[in-house]
């Protein structure tokens, strides 16, 4: 939750299996069935509208759960009554019918990018850079936490899809994206440790020179 304060500390399970719940298991199948899976900058913003009491008290697949069966509803695959029901709306297919076990393992370790041809970067390794103090109604990557901080460039990594775009349907608009280095002290303040630093890639348009 990007630094935030009173969320309690992150707690590292030993030996935490891929999932607590068979269920779980089946709402990642069902996901990566989905016809909605295409725009996975859609995915993440459905389930950024969750109401924030209720996004804090759910748990990860819950969040996934909710996203789905929503996304598939703004489509028109299927009424909330027929979810309900356990039942698809006629003429509703699967992307991905009649995918096997093994072939279903082939496709989840298969490397995907959204590395596009596009603009020419603006800026290289070591400039100074801020990121911008942007406040946008709708998705994002550009974590609230950097916004207004000085960083470093620390790598180009070439042109890859635009989120903010990508999520409200405006095409896949492709921008620079770079590796941003910045201390601890920087988004943390005097007290934070001096040796610490974040790197986060960036969008060129959550950038500006220092």
């Amino acid at each position: 939750m990007g630094g935030m304060a009173n969320l309690g500390e992150i707690v590292i399970e030993p030996d935490e299996p891929v999932f607590h719940h068979t269920w779980e298991g089946r709402v990642h199948a069902m996901t990566m069935a989905s016809p909605t899976r295409t725009n996975i900058d859609a995915g993440r913003h459905q389930r950024e509208l969750i109401a924030g009491p209720e996004y804090l008290a759910m748990t990860y697949y819950e969040k996934w759960f909710r996203s789905l069966t929503e996304l598939v509803v703004a489509h028109g695959l299927a009424t909330p009554a027929e979810i309900a029901d356990g039942r698809a709306a006629p003429g509703f297919q699967a992307s991905t019918p009649g995918l096997s076990a093994d072939a279903a393992a082939e496709r989840l370790a298969r490397r995907g990018s959204y590395l596009r041809d596009g603009p020419s970067p603006q800026f290289a390794e070591g400039d100074a850079v801020r990121a911008r103090t942007l406040n946008p109604p709708g998705h994002t990557r550009l974590p609230r936490y950097v916004r207004g901080r000085l960083g470093v460039i620390a790598a180009r990594r070439g042109a890859h899809v635009f989120p903010d775009s990508h999520a409200h349907g405006k095409g896949e608009d492709p921008r620079p994206l770079y590796t941003v280095r910045f201390t601890a002290r920087e988004l943390w303040g005097p007290d934070a440790n001096p040796l610490d630093s974040v790197c986060l890639d960036l969008w060129e348009p959550y950038l500006e020179r220092a």
